[in-house]
């Protein structure tokens, strides 16, 4: 007996078996046959193909470049908060509650040294603002354009108050604790406080003038972490500020301590100042870095992120063009197929390959562009720099998704032409 297999009528005298198999395999086109006619119609027009790229490898970059650029960035503005301001803790008097302005209690002068006994403290020092009353602040009349002189801030400090607040000289030196034990008359200019005096070097022994009192400028500031008023200031000795203007006790105590100590010289600072009642100091110290950290990289990356996604918009809205104007390029192509047998599928899926490519193409590029511009602004910037994998990995692939879903809808305009149409309208 025959079977249905060998081609010829079944008992029930329908087609058999086999050729129903052969007519479903007809119309399912090999997958390498559809990468083949992809391939072809992507590459049939090389400069088009470049420009559609360039679309993508432009999203591409800009995502990846700006996440790596962003988490690079974040990872360096923690490490220099880190340097700076998590290792500065402020000590100073609680002001009492009805009575505002006025301190509960007084530092001691050798705040500074109590402090520098406990373990993790790398600079102690302490300082004041004066209350000068009307005195304005002038150099040698003439030099800086002002005969009256300027209403600069005028403060005091101790010879470990320079390295507590990480000050760095453009010029001079800084007053020591062998000036304020003298109460020498003697000051350092803040940079912005030394502009307005015309004042820019030291060798000659320039002096200013506080109302009518002459003091030798021995140094100027360049830069201040923690206290930027400084840079705005005349600063002398505590010594020379107990003589001029009966400066009775420091305003405050600067703390600079190792990177992660600050929480703990926080709690034993006011205990080794003021050991009887700790309580009447206030600190002003900075919060924990795990929360600050996660802020700050959370805040670029979805800045960066959202970057990103724009470009890459952009990039999958240029896909989308080209290929609808594919599309219609081709009308003539898509009807002679459709007219030889081709299913609306077939035309669908050949549209979508060639928009993935081209997506995949312009995601891999992409990515190379976008790492070797993370690695270039690092390297010229000397910084680490830091880049997610999965992300470097998956851009070629999300470029084929934005390549997927910015074709489908000429994908599915190409699959809708009826043959006779495309071949009345050739």
């Amino acid at each position: 007996m025959v079977t249905p297999e060998a081609g010829l009528p079944d008992p029930a005298g329908g087609p058999s078996t086999s050729r129903r198999t052969r007519r479903r395999l007809r119309s399912r086109p090999a997958v390498r046959d559809l990468l083949d006619e992809a391939l072809a119609g992507v590459a049939a027009r090389p400069t088009r193909l470049i420009l559609t790229t360039l679309g993508t490898v432009l999203g591409i970059a800009a995502l990846v470049g700006t996440v790596g650029l962003g988490q690079t960035a974040s990872g360096q503005i923690t490490q220099r908060f880190d340097l700076a301001a998590a290792t500065r803790v402020v000590v100073q008097p609680e002001e009492k509650g009805g009575q505002e302005g006025e301190a509960a209690t007084q530092l001691p002068w050798d705040a500074p040294e109590r402090v520098e006994r406990l373990n993790g403290v790398e600079a102690a020092g302490t300082v004041s603002a004066l209350d000068v009353g009307d005195d304005l602040v002038r150099s040698v009349v003439g030099l800086d354009g002002q005969r009256n002189g300027h209403a600069l801030q005028v403060m005091a400090g101790s010879a470990g108050l320079w390295e507590a607040v990480r000050a760095v000289l453009s010029t001079g030196r800084f007053f020591d604790a062998g000036h304020d034990q003298r109460a020498d008359k003697v000051v350092v200019l803040g940079k912005h406080a030394a502009e307005r005096l015309g004042i820019n070097r030291v060798d000659s022994q320039p002096a200013v003038f506080i109302g009518d009192e002459p003091y030798t400028v021995i140094g100027i500031l360049d830069s201040v972490t923690g206290r930027a008023e400084l840079n705005d200031a005349v600063i002398m000795p505590n010594g020379a500020a107990k003589t001029a203007y009966d400066l009775e006790s420091p305003d405050a105590v600067e703390i600079r301590t190792q990177v992660g100590a600050a929480q703990l010289i926080a709690g034993q600072a006011p205990v080794a100042i003021q050991p009887n009642d700790p309580s009447t100091l206030a600190v002003d110290a900075p919060p924990k870095q795990g929360a600050v950290r996660k802020g700050v990289e959370s805040d670029l990356n979805a800045l960066f992120l959202l970057l990103g996604a724009v470009a890459l918009l952009v990039g999958g809205l240029g896909i989308a063009n080209v290929t609808l104007l594919s599309v219609l390029e081709r009308i003539s192509e898509i009807g002679l197929r459709r007219a030889l047998g081709a299913a609306r599928r077939h035309v669908a899926v050949q549209f979508l390959v060639e928009s993935v490519i081209v997506g995949f193409l312009g995601g891999l590029l992409g990515t190379a562009v976008g790492v070797l511009l993370t690695v270039g602004v690092s390297w010229m910037r000397d910084w680490t720099p830091i880049l997610d994998n999965r992300l470097a990995f998956g851009s070629p692939l999300l470029g084929a998704f934005i390549g997927l879903a910015a074709g489908t809808y000429p994908a599915w305009k190409a699959s809708a032409i009826q043959p006779i149409t495309a071949l009345r309208g050739t």
